[in-house]
Formats: C-alpha cells, sequence, structure tokens
C-alpha cells in the first residue's frame, strides 16, 4: 500500500491520508534531511548557490509538502487520532528546525557564499534569502555555547507543545458549550435566517427546537438580536470565559498557566539571544525597527481615536436608555444596542443586506474584480479530492493563459474546525529542475452554511472577511518569485504580510463592485443604489470604538512581551487592565478571560506582531488611495500593485516595493480619513 504524504503528487489525496502514516513519514523526512545536509556539508571544498542553497531548499519544500495537509486537516478536521499524531510531531520539527538553525558548519557554510565574489552575481531574491538565512542562524543561537543551545532547543520544543495545547483547550471549550432552547419566545428578535441555522443545528444534533453554540455566526446572532438579555449574558459569558478558570467546562481546559509559560519561555529565549525582550526579539524580522517606534505608533492612533470612541460610546448609552435600558451599559448589550442604533440613524441593518450577499454570487464578483485589476481568469476545477463536501477548488491563469495558482476554499463554520479565518500554504512556487511548481493555497472562512435550500447568506462584514483572506491568497499564489523562500507570502517582513490582504477589503465599498458582488438570492435583484448609500453613511459608525478595540488588543500584546516580569503571576492581566484603564470606552466585566482565547498571540504567528493589523493598515489605505485618484479598476495602477507587490513576494524588503508602487514612503493620513477619524 502506498504512503499518500510520499506520492509526488500535484496536489494533496486528502481521502488517502491516514493517521497511522503521520509520524512514521515525518520521522523518515527528518532523518533523511538531516543526514543530506551533513552529506553536502562534507562533499564540498566551497560552497555555491548550487550545491548548497538549492539542494536545501528542495528538503524544505519536500517537508512542507507532507506536513502541509497534515497541519491544515488537524485545523479543519480535527479529532483525536489526528490530533495525537499532529502533536507528537510538533517537538520533533522543531527539534530538527533548531538544529538546522543551530549547526555552525552549514552557517559558516552561508557566510562563505556570502563572501564570496559569486554572491554580487545573484539575482536579488537569491540575495535576500541568504541574508535572511544568516540573520535566521543568529536569532535561533547558532553563536550560543553547547549547554545554552541545548536550553534553546528545549525552549522551542516547549513552546511548540504549549502553543498548540492553547489552541486545542480553546476548541475543546468552545465546542463543550451548547444549549438547547424549546421556547421560541427566549430568542424573540432574532431574524429568521439566525431562527432556521439554530433549528438545523439541533436537527444535525437529533434535537427539537434551537441549539445553541459558541461557534461565531451563532454567537453573534445572539449577541446582536436577542432582546432577551439574561440569554446574551449567558452565551457571552461562556464565550469570553472559554478556556479559563471561570469557565463552566472541564478546568484541565483553562489556558491561564499555559499563557504565563509561553510568555515566560519567549522572554528566555530572547535574553539568551542578547534581546532585552521577546518585544525585541520579534521586531528584528519586521519593518519596524524599535519597540519604541510601534509604542508611538499605536498612541499616535489612540491619541486621533479616543475622543471619538467616547463620543461614539456615549451615544450609544443615551440611545440605550431612551430604549428603556436600565443601568449601565454592559459588554453584553453594546452588539445589541449598536445594532439598534444603526438601524434607527441610517435606515438600514445587517440583516436586510444579507439576502443580496449569497456566497456564491459574492464569489464570482470578487473573482471578477481582481480579473479585472490584474488581468486573470479564475475558474473552477470539479472532481478534485477535499477534505469535505462543501470545499472547492480553482485554478487561476493570467492573460497569456499561462496558470498561476489555485486554492481550496472551505467556507462554513461546523464541529472541530478552527474559529476564524486564515489563508495558509499547500505548495508554494518554487522552481525545480523538471519546471516550476504552482502554488496552491488553503482559504478557510467560519460563514453561516446553507440552510434548508438556501445558499448561505453574508453579512457586509463576512464579505470584507472572504476579500481579505483572498487577498493573502493572490500575494501568496501570484508571486513570480522562482525561489522558495522567498516566494509569495515567505520572508515577507510579518508587519507588512496584511497589506495585501487589508487592501483587498477596500473594493468591498465600491458601487461599481456591487454591481459585481450583490444579487439577491431569490430575485438576482442587485443591492438597491439606496442601501448601499446608506451603508457608506454606516461605514464609519462606531469606527472610534472599533480602532481602540484594536488598538488596546496591540498594545496589550506588545507590553506583554516587553514588560515581562517573572516575579508577577498576574502580569498578562495586569497590563491589560492597565492599557484598558487608558485606552478602552466599553466597560469589561470582571469575569472577562479575554486573553485565554487569544489565539493570535499564544498560538499563532502574532506574538509581540498584533500591532502588524494597524502598522499594515497603513499601508493598505495609502495603496488604495493611489486607486481613489486613478479609479478602482485603473488598469496601469492594477497592474502595478501586482508588479510591485503581489509578484515580488519578500525577494526585497517591504518598504522598498511600497516606495516602488506608491511613488513615496507611506503616511497615517489615509488610514484616518478612511477610518473617518481625520477630523
Amino acid at each position: 500500500m502506498t504512503n499518500p504524504l510520499l506520492e509526488k503528487l500535484k496536489l494533496p489525496h486528502f481521502a488517502d491520508i491516514k493517521v497511522s502514516d503521520i509520524e512514521p513519514t515525518i520521522n523518515e523526512i527528518l532523518e533523511k534531511n538531516t543526514k543530506k545536509i551533513d552529506a553536502l556539508l562534507e562533499a564540498q571544498s566551497s560552497y555555491s548557490w548550487e550545491n548548497l542553497v538549492h539542494p536545501i531548499e528542495l528538503m524544505d519544500d519536500h517537508l512542507s509538502r507532507v506536513w502541509s495537509p497534515i497541519s491544515h486537516l488537524n485545523s479543519v478536521m480535527n479529532n483525536d487520532e489526528w490530533r495525537t499524531a499532529y502533536s507528537n510531531c510538533l517537538p520533533k520539527l522543531s527539534e530538527y528546525s533548531t538544529a538546522m538553525g543551530q549547526n555552525k558548519t552549514l552557517y559558516l557554510a552561508y557566510r562563505s557564499i556570502k563572501e564570496s565574489p559569486e554572491f554580487t552575481q545573484l539575482e536579488t531574491s537569491q540575495q535576500k534569502i541568504i541574508d535572511n538565512a544568516l540573520r535566521d542562524f543568529e536569532l535561533s543561537g547558532v553563536a550560543l555555547s553547547e549547554e545554552k543551545k541545548q536550553r534553546y532547543m528545549e525552549i522551542s520544543q516547549n513552546l511548540s507543545s504549549l502553543t498548540n495545547q492553547f489552541e486545542e483547550n480553546l476548541m475543546d471549550a468552545t465546542n463543550a458549550w451548547s444549549k438547547l432552547v424549546l421556547d421560541k419566545s427566549e430568542l424573540s428578535g432574532l431574524p429568521e435566517s439566525a431562527m432556521d441555522l439554530l433549528r438545523q443545528t439541533a436537527q444535525q444534533k437529533e434535537k427539537e427546537g434551537w441549539m445553541l453554540t459558541l461557534e461565531f455566526p451563532c454567537y453573534m446572532a445572539i449577541m446582536t438580536y436577542a432582546d432577551n438579555r439574561d440569554l446574551r449574558y449567558e452565551i457571552h459569558h461562556a464565550f469570553v470565559t472559554r478556556a479559563s478558570d471561570q469557565s463552566s467546562g472541564e478546568q484541565s481546559w483553562d489556558n491561564t498557566q499555559i499563557m504565563n509559560d509561553i510568555v515566560g519561555l519567549r522572554q528566555e529565549k530572547a535574553q539568551l539571544l542578547g534581546f532585552e525582550s521577546y518585544a525585541h526579539l520579534s521586531l528584528a524580522t519586521k519593518m519596524a525597527e524599535q519597540p519604541k517606534d510601534v509604542l508611538e505608533f499605536l498612541n499616535q492612533l489612540a491619541d486621533r481615536s479616543l475622543q471619538m470612541a467616547k463620543k461614539d460610546f456615549a451615544a450609544l448609552g443615551e440611545f440605550a436608555l431612551e430604549q428603556g435600558h436600565k443601568g449601565d451599559l454592559e459588554s453584553w448589550d453594546t452588539a445589541y444596542y449598536s445594532e439598534k442604533l444603526r438601524e434607527e440613524r441610517y435606515q438600514f441593518s445587517q440583516e436586510e443586506v444579507k439576502p443580496y450577499f449569497p456566497v456564491n454570487r459574492v464569489l464570482r464578483g470578487m473573482f471578477a474584480v481582481v480579473e479585472k485589476l490584474y488581468g486573470l481568469n479564475i475558474s473552477e476545477v470539479k472532481g478534485v479530492d477535499t477534505w469535505h463536501k462543501d470545499v472547492q477548488f480553482f485554478t487561476i491563469t493570467d492573460e497569456s493563459g499561462v496558470l498561476r495558482g489555485g486554492f481550496f476554499i472551505d467556507l462554513f463554520a461546523r464541529p472541530h474546525k478552527r474559529g476564524g479565518a486564515w489563508m495558509d500554504e499547500c505548495v508554494a512556487r518554487f522552481k525545480k529542475e523538471e519546471g516550476v511548481q504552482i502554488p496552491v493555497a488553503y482559504l478557510t472562512c467560519n460563514f453561516t452554511p446553507p440552510i434548508g435550500d438556501d445558499p448561505s447568506l453574508l453579512t457586509h462584514g463576512e464579505v470584507e472577511t472572504l476579500f481579505h483572506e483572498f487577498g493573502h491568497g493572490l500575494h501568496h499564489m501570484l508571486t513570480k518569485v522562482d525561489y522558495l523562500s522567498v516566494s509569495g507570502i515567505n520572508g515577507v517582513e510579518w508587519d507588512a504580510v496584511e497589506l495585501p490582504s487589508q487592501f483587498m477589503e477596500n473594493w468591498c465599498w465600491q458601487a461599481d463592485v456591487m454591481a459585481l458582488i450583490s444579487g439577491h438570492y431569490k430575485t438576482g435583484e442587485l443591492l438597491p443604489s439606496d442601501i448601499f448609500e446608506k451603508m457608506l453613511a454606516a461605514k464609519n459608525f462606531q469606527s472610534g470604538m472599533q480602532m481602540v478595540r484594536q488598538i488596546e488588543f496591540s498594545i496589550f500584546d506588545f507590553r506583554v512581551h516587553l514588560e515581562y516580569d517573572k516575579t508577577n503571576s498576574t502580569q498578562i492581566y495586569d497590563i491589560l487592565a492597565e492599557v484598558r484603564a487608558l485606552v478602552s470606552v466599553v466597560k469589561t466585566p470582571e469575569f472577562n478571560r479575554f486573553p485565554n482565547g487569544f489565539s493570535h498571540i499564544f498560538a499563532g504567528g502574532y506574538a509581540a506582531g498584533y500591532y502588524s493589523y494597524k502598522w499594515a493598515e497603513v499601508l493598505s489605505s495609502d495603496a488604495f488611495s493611489l486607486f481613489e485618484e486613478k479609479g478602482v479598476f485603473d488598469e496601469q495602477t492594477g497592474r502595478s500593485f501586482l508588479h510591485n507587490i503581489l509578484e515580488k513576494g519578500g525577494s526585497d524588503d517591504a518598504l522598498e516595493l511600497f516606495t516602488a508602487f506608491r511613488g513615496r514612503k507611506p503616511t497615517i493620513d489615509a488610514l484616518l480619513k478612511h477610518s473617518g477619524i481625520a477630523a
């Protein structure tokens, strides 16, 4: 019986992957790679791109292509067996990558290429790979003593296991909570589409009535529309206490100690490498140069936004009182009264626009947008092996008919699927002897699934999410860089990686685009222009509140990693309280345990980097302002963004690429204007 993980396939055969193959396959690849690297180093008296770097890129690609479907299926079709195999591989992968990074002979071999006459003959992309590699050797502790190298290895393995445990605890806590409602009156205020979703969820569990869960479409529907304040409180309490000491779930899922351990180990790793803090270490691979630059940037945004946020919240409080609300406005009231205020002020509701955004119409329209901007053609390919019946596969070709990329798209929330939305790499562009390997992406969201015979209907916010993730996907798929380590999103500074994604969101607000992405699911009627005008008028509704919320997360994340104090076991929550006192306008209840579910920084790649969303939003707003000057479908500007940003991947510094596109360095003005805060 062949092992599908080791077959040379263009796309993974998901259905054939067996859990029993995972660990042996990873063991085999890591062992072979280690021997190959030793052999490469022994075989040469002098090193070059061809005899060292390219063979290592081939090994990296093989490992990535095997691990990618394993990691992806762990996120989207999680079960106990798969989870165990996946978790058992993490320390092995961590040990391998650390051993590579600490291999002094390998480091000296790379350095000899950098110092040789050949280096100046290499392409910019190749030079960037060698420069990045030398930096990464140093960040992996290549210069440390043997004792410190060993400690670095232990820290890396522990962090790998702990961040995975954090995500597993959160997923288990989310899946464990449900509430069956038998009395329809308890759900008054919920729109019919939400009621249908809750009924369908109950039926899937062979129950009568309406089943509430902590999956995001259900949670947001209750928070936004449920008249029953006790019910809003109940689901809000369950959601914001997931994986914490305040949760009604298993205490073994409490992430509190795990968070402390993660931050402590990150600090120890940074200090081993000679950095003052993990925040300093984090910036070694980012555009921002010093922690003070990041905090000054965030504080500048806060100063510009806070007064507006306070006005937003005061107006909401006054409105709630008029509506008969008694007492203070609590966090389980804000979404509910915000939606009511939006409806009163702008005469439209989120629910009202959903019928105009059936998911397939939005997809086709989104594809039409990028086809116009970049001269592409996107088509669905049937019969491709996937992991779930709802998953679709598409290919992208350019104006010359050249295949540029492919992507799987998995749009709907379901049990045993990680929450949130993300793009991940399935296959990266890479030129090999047999030709160019075509990049393939995974695009994953958690939208409300189709209900009965009706299609999935998106809120306009979900339309933005889809455009956002597709922006990441385009960055991965449209690269023209032939070298693995800087193709697509590889090698891009982390605080610039959100530029193409946030840039794409701008098209969701253009009248010309509404004609492409909207169409009533029953009649095909386009979104009426009067509703779109109301949406535009409401675009910056509570934008001050939204801005300070993101700033709160960003400053909290950065300070937690900048100011670690091992003598203070409650420091994470102490810092959060200080940050909230400075920039938050919505009162946070004592039971709130938001950090225990903050996967971006405790399980994802955003540690001391959550500010990247705002940093990249400056870039994306400023980039889009050129389209505002020239026309949102201006072909020349579209091709310039394609050639200067999307095709270049990580082959040059992000600031250089941005400046080549925009003709100057970025400024904060466009972001403040787009957020309605400039005045």
